[in-house]
């Protein structure tokens, strides 16, 4: 049967593996620090095992019916290994849009991460994995499949703007998505602002804790 779909576009170019890389070293807040602290997803949770490295992806977006699945399903064909999938589903939490064998499918396939604006459930399977999974809330009830819906378009999830192609970033934290050429200068600066607390760490265990180094350390910070 045809997938009823108001717009199915191809997958935007894959971001250069060497961008990925250096970010899945850098925590979700430290680029946040330097984008301003107002960009990001709000109201979206992790549901998977922690893990030590960044979530970082090119994100494959979809837009499908609140807890409606079909469109997920359908995306997941435009997905290639290293991409995130970013699901808005409305926000809607009366049925689930994924749960543990769908998710596990989109870690055989070599998707980095899943984001859905939306429910989940199989809870306690998701959780005993390191697959990152995002979503809003958790419920019993499961999906319908029946359409219809977008891919590779732009979406909103967590009142976060998320095109086609941007980079997406995750932790225990939350969730980012800036363009890719933002990347390079965000890394740099991200970079520094590590630094500065690995700095500030030492002094602190150093006992050089004083009024003059917090006055030089927000001089560096509001640079």
């Amino acid at each position: 049967m045809p997938y009823k779909a108001l717009r199915k576009n191809s997958s935007a170019p894959q971001v250069d593996a060497r961008i990925i890389a250096a970010l899945h070293e850098i925590p979700v807040a430290a680029l946040s620090d330097n984008m301003h602290r107002n960009i990001g997803s709000t109201g979206l949770h992790p549901y998977h095992r922690p893990v030590a490295l960044t979530m970082a992806g090119t994100a494959v977006t979809a837009r499908s019916r609140g807890g409606d699945n079909l469109t997920y399903l359908r995306a997941l064909e435009f997905c290639r290994p290293g991409d995130v999938l970013v699901v808005d589903a409305g926000g809607d939490l009366n049925n689930a849009v994924v749960g543990g064998i769908l998710s596990f499918y989109a870690a055989q396939i070599g998707v980095v991460g899943v984001v859905i604006d939306g429910a989940i459930r199989d809870l306690a399977e998701i959780r005993s994995r390191e697959f990152p999974v995002y979503a809003r809330g958790v419920t019993h009830r499961g999906p319908y499949k029946d359409g219809p819906g977008e891919i590779n378009v732009p979406v909103s999830v967590g009142g976060m703007v998320v095109n086609p192609g941007d980079i997406v970033v995750g932790d225990q934290d939350g969730l980012m998505a800036f363009a890719r050429d933002e990347a390079e200068l965000l890394i740099e600066k991200a970079r520094a602002h590590l630094a500065t607390e690995a700095e500030t760490i030492r002094a602190m265990k150093e006992g050089r804790w004083d009024r003059a180094f917090i006055d030089a350390l927000e001089a560096r910070c509001n640079n």
